[in-house]
């Protein structure tokens, strides 16, 4: 696959995959989703009795020569599903220090879902958040390369806005949101994805949390917002079992937000290897 550069080696590993639609898709394009349209397609389903303004082409010939009773086959046709991917390049996203940080992880992952999206023939687009940059979903080829392209050439910086990207985007399809979640407005963010939730979206919702986060490193240090640099906390060793215990609480609730809002969601570890963290995301 060209242009790919460095994603080589993730993508062989990832070879196979499928990202099942969680639902029944609207009938569109021939693809590998169930859609909701039954009709002739090669997975057989079920035979249904002829009635008097059906297509006699659909009749099952061999069974009427059999029986003397006319019935037609049914089967499940096959639809694309229309899919986004929306990453954070929020400053926050640039961290840690050291490799990998939540942007690479997050580009990794990126790059292994539009791959596998578009494996199974779904049109795949970008929206770099915080960049401005990307493209409607298209079905062309290389368009791997070009989303891995596109993210290597973005160091993350400002905020994202995520909410007002999400209350531009359309319904229906798949949305797919690679984020650290670390955003003072996710009460909003969520709100926009319960919105395209409704409006018949499948929203995803990858949450990139570097290790350094979950087991801060050398204490005692002051954790400045990259945001908001005025805002500075204190972490030393004493403070440490608190830290946990809040960073913890604040992903369950953030978790059981985005599930309730009906969003399939998955946290990934920046110390996680990225073609088992892309497998987690499919299945969730």
């Amino acid at each position: 696959m060209s242009g790919v550069g460095r994603y080589g080696t993730l993508l062989d590993a990832i070879h196979g995959v499928r990202w099942p639609a969680r639902k029944t898709v609207p009938a569109g394009s021939a693809g590998t989703h169930t859609s909701r349209q039954l009709g002739l397609a090669a997975e057989f389903t079920a035979y249904r009795p002829y009635r008097q303004g059906d297509d006699p082409r659909h009749l099952d010939w061999k069974l009427l020569a059999r029986t003397d009773r006319a019935y037609q086959r049914i089967s499940v046709e096959r639809a694309t599903l229309r899919t986004i991917l929306v990453v954070d390049a929020s400053a926050s996203m640039d961290f840690p220090d050291t490799a990998p940080t939540k942007w690479t992880r997050a580009c990794e992952v990126a790059v292994g879902l539009a791959a596998i999206a578009q494996s199974a023939g779904d049109p795949v687009g970008l929206l770099v958040a915080g960049a401005e940059t990307g493209f409607r979903p298209r079905t062309r080829r290389g368009i791997v390369g070009q989303i891995a392209a596109i993210l290597d050439g973005i160091r993350p910086d400002g905020d994202a806005e995520l909410e007002r990207v999400l209350r531009h985007l359309e319904g229906r399809g798949r949305v797919a949101l690679l984020s650290d979640c670390l955003d003072e407005g996710n009460a909003d963010i969520i709100a926009a994805g319960r919105t395209l939730a409704a409006a018949g979206t499948e929203v995803t919702v990858v949450h990139i949390v570097a290790a350094e986060e979950l087991e801060p490193g050398t204490l005692p240090f002051d954790a400045v917002d990259p945001e908001a640099t005025r805002v500075r906390r204190p972490l030393s060793e004493a403070g440490l079992p608190a830290y946990r215990r809040a960073f913890a609480a604040w992903r369950d609730d953030l978790a059981r937000a985005w599930r309730e809002a009906g969003a399939a969601y998955t946290l990934v570890r920046t110390d996680e290897p990225a073609d088992r963290a892309i497998r987690r995301v499919v299945e969730a």
